[in-house]
């Protein structure tokens, strides 16, 4: 008579579980699974998920609905981002991206996670615009790196942009300002507090002639707050900005404007002329920049476009 072994009923029992998970999986595929591939990119695949995904991006984005070949054409341009980046052992991490992503969602005054809630809402997943910021991302470092001495704007050349445009006869000048910023703390969400810290504002900005004594008096009041000074270049700032700065006049404040934190204001300590930069000229190196960079990008991209094996299937 044959033994009987303790445990082989449960043992039994567990094998046969174990087969059936294994069925079900193999039953039910995953979404991507079951997606249809379109393209094979040097191994790597596109799908029609991919291209749905990514046209739905793009009419959201650009308020128009891009030709299915164009989407395609994208997602090609974006596979060979990422693989150029990769085989230079540049390492674009989960992180960067999601920094990147966090940036974004900042930009539009909204969290991540809302960025993630606003794009689900328009059928999008958040990994295909984190895939798109990948690619983005990859490009940027190489081009600039592979292309950098080509990318250095001369100071000639920035002069000449601006003769050439007619901006200005070259002689125009910039400011260095140096602020300190002096804010009235409201706890978030009070606004009754926050229309009454306004007023206190407005009040310091009424009696604030120097910053010498101006800054002593702010200091005695009460829940303000008082940061180190900063320089910025007029170059440095939107136009907006320096409009109300060139308004301000040396040693007064500027008009309070509304934070997440209160109620802030600038105190104007200083006001330097400069020809070492100016709006002008910085305009000017960030077009010839941008004009360069999209000029070796677009014929780096034909060239890895000629070498890549692209399968349709």
């Amino acid at each position: 008579m044959t033994p009987i072994r303790r445990g082989t009923r449960s043992g039994q029992s567990r094998i046969i579980i174990a087969t059936a998970c294994i069925f079900a999986a193999i039953a039910t595929p995953s979404r991507a699974l079951a997606q249809h591939v379109v393209l094979v990119v040097n191994g790597e695949i596109i799908t029609d998920y991919d291209i749905e995904q990514r046209a739905k991006f793009d009419t959201l984005a650009n308020h128009k609905t891009p030709s299915r070949q164009d989407v395609i054409e994208e997602l090609i341009d974006d596979k060979l981002k990422v693989q150029i980046a990769r085989r230079y052992k540049l390492d674009i991490t989960d992180a960067d991206v999601e920094s990147s992503y966090a940036d974004m969602a900042r930009r539009m005054h909204l969290t991540p996670d809302q960025l993630t809630q606003t794009l689900a809402h328009d059928g999008i997943d958040a990994k295909t615009l984190k895939a798109r910021v990948r690619a983005d991302l990859s490009w940027q470092y190489i081009i600039r790196g592979k292309f950098q001495s080509s990318l250095q704007i001369s100071e000639k050349s920035v002069l000449d942009e601006i003769a050439t445009e007619k901006k200005s006869d070259g002689g125009d000048v910039g400011y260095d300002y140096t602020l300190r910023p002096i804010l009235f703390v409201v706890p978030r969400g009070n606004t009754a507090l926050q229309e009454s810290r306004r007023k206190d504002a407005e009040a310091l900005r009424s009696r604030f002639s120097t910053c010498d004594t101006g800054l002593l008096f702010a200091r005695a009041l009460r829940d303000v707050v008082i940061r180190e000074p900063i320089t910025k270049n007029s170059s440095e700032l939107v136009p907006a900005l320096r409009q109300i700065l060139d308004k301000t006049e040396v040693g007064h404040l500027t008009p309070p404007e509304t934070t997440q934190q209160g109620i802030e204001l600038f105190a104007l300590c200083e006001k330097k002329e400069t020809k070492a930069e100016t709006p002008e000229k910085r305009q000017a190196r960030e077009k010839l920049f941008s004009e360069r960079f999209e000029a070796k990008a677009k014929s780096y991209l034909r060239e890895l476009r000629r070498q890549a094996m692209i399968e349709r299937k």
